[in-house]
């Protein structure tokens, strides 16, 4: 899937079509949002040692990264950049500066494409997932206090046919997986990627609010 200009506004129609489903904002749950950034495959980020003759990648990708490791919560695992939502900003604007803080990421407001439906956490959270289109971010860099790596996972790879991965146990909806490689990630995460292969990929006004994170995901 390339990262051109017909993507582009492929996703910002699907998203100005799509009917957002907020979870209100009656103080009942902190708010926080996170950015799913398009953006060119290239090499990934930060691995570094690579071939003189390697290719950078025109192929479109999303934006993810591996929380550091010394955190008291969710040490190492797979994220979207973003936080809580400070007084007085918007989503947009919170996820525009986390970007800023976790990877280095400068983009306009111009880059917002729009959003998806908010999730509640079992962590007592309500948090907004924004769309945003960014060019190759060649100059990412990950902040150690929050991030392991920076990633770029290719939009074909949430396209894959055994995704999303639903496990159906002592819960009473499914517990919500998204395979990446050889492994996978965890709702919430799990559950902004499957929207948004859902509704910017696929045409799909597709829910998600009611998937279940694993045990581990609820502190």
């Amino acid at each position: 899937m390339r990262h051109d200009a017909a993507l582009r506004e492929s996703v910002a129609a699907a998203l100005r079509q799509f009917p957002v489903q907020a979870v209100p904002d009656d103080g009942t749950h902190g708010r926080a949002a996170v950015a799913l950034v398009i953006s060119e495959a290239g090499f990934g980020a930060g691995w570094g040692g690579l071939p003189h003759h390697a290719q950078w990648s025109a192929e479109a990708a999303l934006i993810l990264t591996r929380r550091a490791l010394h955190l008291r919560r969710h040490a190492n695992q797979w994220a979207l950049p973003g936080g809580r939502i400070d007084t007085g900003e918007t989503p947009e604007q919170a996820a525009l500066r986390e970007l800023r803080e976790e990877v280095a990421l400068e983009l306009p407001r111009e880059a917002v494409l729009g959003r998806l439906d908010d999730y509640a956490t079992r962590s007592g959270f309500a948090i907004t997932p924004v769309v945003l289109w960014a060019d190759a971010a060649r100059a990412m860099v990950a902040n150690p206090d929050e991030v392991a790596s920076i990633h770029r996972i290719a939009l074909d790879e949430f396209l894959r046919p055994d995704a999303p991965m639903l496990e159906h146990g002592i819960h009473a909806q499914p517990v919500l997986r998204m395979p990446v490689g050889d492994n996978w990630i965890a709702a919430p995460t799990a559950a902004f990627l499957y929207q948004f292969r859902e509704v910017c990929l696929c045409g799909r006004f597709t829910r998600v609010a009611h998937f279940e994170q694993p045990e581990f995901a609820w502190r």
